[in-house]
């Protein structure tokens, strides 16, 4: 059996399944090398283990670069076949793919960026990334759009692997009863004619939200309500600006919601909306609640800079819509269509569910077989 080491930040929930999977046909050890405090990480999430071995390397931060002392040693002394790193991590990410290379062994990337990143770190670093992007024995990405973009970069496509981002859809596709919906409601204080637009998530710039409430605005309808789930520190502004658009009595604010208390959510839900934007550090790289909300047969609204639109998960006008991003009249006339039309809302959901059927664990862990068992025959 092929000896891995897979090196990354963190285990969130939603990626538990996939490295016990992966586990399953490689003898794998996980490097965590983070405690999961990154900027983007929604920090009441925490980080997860499993049935799987790992460890979570001690450490300690200069600037915004995690430093992990013990990396370059236990990744020295593994005598592993391959190395697999994300994207992330400027001292992780060079201290690996530099021991895959004195050992003389395969370098796997793991990505889900689909654009250049334009902030002025980013551009001091990218030299090195477009490096690491061309020398990598194997890239594994997100969907074909980071494939697309790779190409466009100067990587060879024969290099390049989808793993097809994905949750463990048992969690996310249980009946939900009506009895929990409507206690759900009673919690939310949303009277049971109301159609309930969600969007759960994180409160932050990159995820387009004052558009989000404009476009509810001017929906100009009584028989809808709009549920923010999550937390961030764009919810004061976000609140503000409710008042002020005058829908603060049909909007709210649920605060946070644990990954495993989400399932009642999208049951209650019409419509999903995951209205991102791109901003100089990125784009939404997938949208994993995009799965999460197919899984109980809830049409999805996205933006163009959204990686499950760009990357074939959403499909315009088969399982909901994809608009342009930092368009609130788009949004509005797309939302308009879907709260107006029961039978477009039932196909959607009907493909929805089928869709995600296929966009699963074991696609994703393929993904990452696929890439071993190329970067492992050339060297066989």
């Amino acid at each position: 059996m092929r000896k891995i080491a897979f090196v990354t930040t963190f285990c969130p929930h939603h990626r538990q399944k996939t490295f016990e999977l992966l586990s399953q046909y490689y003898k794998t050890d996980y490097y965590f090398f983070s405690a999961g405090d990154e900027w983007y990480w929604q920090q009441e999430h925490g980080v997860r283990v499993g049935e799987f071995h790992y460890e979570y390397l001690p450490g300690f931060r200069l600037g915004s670069t995690r430093i992990a002392p013990t990396l370059p040693w236990k990744l020295w002394r593994g005598n592993y076949d391959v190395y697999i790193k994300c994207i992330n991590g400027r001292f992780a990410l060079p201290i690996t793919y530099l021991i895959s290379r004195i050992k003389r062994k395969p370098f796997i990337l793991w990505t889900g960026i689909w654009m250049r990143l334009q902030t002025p770190i980013h551009h001091l670093f990218f030299p090195l990334t477009r490096y690491f992007y061309r020398h990598a024995d194997a890239i594994v990405v997100y969907g074909e759009h980071v494939k697309r973009y790779l190409v466009s970069e100067g990587v060879p496509a024969e290099r390049i692997f989808v793993a097809a981002h994905a949750v463990e859809n048992v969690t996310y596709n249980r009946p939900v009863l009506e009895e929990e919906k409507q206690a759900l409601r009673q919690q939310l204080d949303i009277a049971s004619n109301k159609k309930v637009i969600l969007y759960l998530g994180r409160l932050e710039d990159v995820k387009g939200l004052p558009y989000l409430l404009e476009a509810f605005a001017a929906l100009g309808r009584d028989d809808v309500a709009l549920v923010l789930a999550g937390t961030g520190s764009e919810k004061t502004r976000l609140e503000r600006l409710a008042q002020e658009l005058g829908i603060v009595e049909n909007v709210r604010f649920s605060g946070y919601v644990p990954p495993e208390k989400t399932v009642p959510y999208y049951a209650l839900a019409w419509v999903l909306i995951l209205p991102s934007v791109t901003m100089p550090y990125g784009k939404e790289l997938w949208g994993l609640v995009v799965n999460e909300a197919f899984n109980q047969g809830v049409p999805v609204i996205a933006t163009d800079a959204v990686g499950a639109a760009a990357g074939g998960l959403v499909q315009d006008g088969v399982n909901g819509f994809i608009v342009s991003e930092r368009d609130s009249a788009a949004l509005a006339q797309a939302l308009q269509r879907i709260l107006n039309d029961l039978p477009l809302r039932e196909g959607f959901g009907q493909n929805a569910q089928r869709i995600v059927a296929n966009w699963d664990n074991e696609q994703m862990v393929m993904g990452f077989r696929q890439a071993i068992e190329y970067v492992t025959r050339k060297i066989d």
